[in-house]
């Protein structure tokens, strides 16, 4: 099954190998589908001058799973900056907070940062006893992947989304989460803070635009962890970006690939001042 991971053409599976293994760009953008959509790095590096790896891996979820990774990509090198794309999941309570990390639990042993997160799911010794129960997340779309063309992930990791079928008519709603602090997930933000402090990486807070409205009160515990870290926090939700233009968003959370293109043009204008800037 380890052969299999690192042959299959399955998209997580094939994005995670390369950052684990591969991937050593300057500038690395990390999150869940809302990274891996909205963000065009080549828009970035024109703007910067560096280049800059679009790291998002669908529905990885939360803290979680981000923390495991950036533990996992620290093994081999070092980016200069990380912009992390955060949501309300990586700070509230959810039902099943540890739904994703099994996909990346084919690394299991690699460091005691990232197998801190399996003990937390109470998945450690399952897979310290079974080396196939690691497997059990993509199992099955692994195995698929072998026999299928190679997924589309391009040199700089973005993969846009397609044009709506069906756009979006309605009217933006207040944005559906649930309110209550997960405490243990901010104590994994928190170390995912000063993990990039102790290695020397500029952390950058991000909120893409989402088709959907917030209140001031929304975002307060990540502004009060960004303020108390010296940490930059671009909030474009709470800036109401693109509510007048529900064209370019594929659904309420995810912009299509000409929304992608526009924003980034924004946000690697506010990114390269912020660097000017320091």
């Amino acid at each position: 099954m380890w052969w299999v991971n690192q042959h299959t053409q399955e998209h997580a599976c094939t994005k995670i190998r390369h950052m684990v293994n591969e991937v050593d760009m300057p500038i690395l953008l990390m999150g869940t589908s809302r990274c891996n959509q909205h963000y065009v790095p080549s828009i970035i590096r024109d703007s910067v001058g560096v280049r800059v790896y679009n790291g998002g891996i669908n529905a990885s979820d939360n803290i979680f799973a981000h923390y495991i990774l950036l533990n996992l990509i620290l093994q081999r090198y070092h980016p200069q900056i990380i912009c992390l794309e955060v949501s309300t999941n990586d700070f509230c309570k959810q039902e099943t907070p540890f739904n994703t990390v099994g996909y990346f639990a084919p690394y299991f042993g690699r460091c005691e940062q990232s197998d801190s997160i399996f003990r937390l799911a109470n998945h450690y010794w399952q897979y310290k006893v079974s080396q196939m129960f690691r497997y059990n997340a993509k199992a099955t779309s692994s195995i698929a992947g072998l026999f299928a063309a190679p997924a589309y992930v391009p040199e700089d990791g973005y993969v846009p989304q397609s044009r709506p079928e069906y756009p979006i008519k309605y009217e933006p709603s207040a944005m559906e989460f649930s309110s209550e602090i997960d405490s243990t997930k901010i104590d994994i933000l928190q170390r995912f803070v000063s993990i990039c402090k102790n290695n020397h990486i500029k952390l950058v807070f991000t909120i893409s635009p989402s088709y959907s409205i917030v209140n001031d009160s929304d975002y307060s515990i990540l502004e009060t962890i960004a303020a108390k870290e010296n940490i930059t926090l671009l909030n474009y939700h709470s800036q109401k970006l693109f509510l007048d233009r529900p064209y370019l968003f594929h659904d309420r959370n995810h912009l299509w690939e000409e929304g992608a293109k526009m924003y980034t043009s924004i946000f690697a204008s506010d990114l390269n001042h912020l660097l000017l800037s320091e």
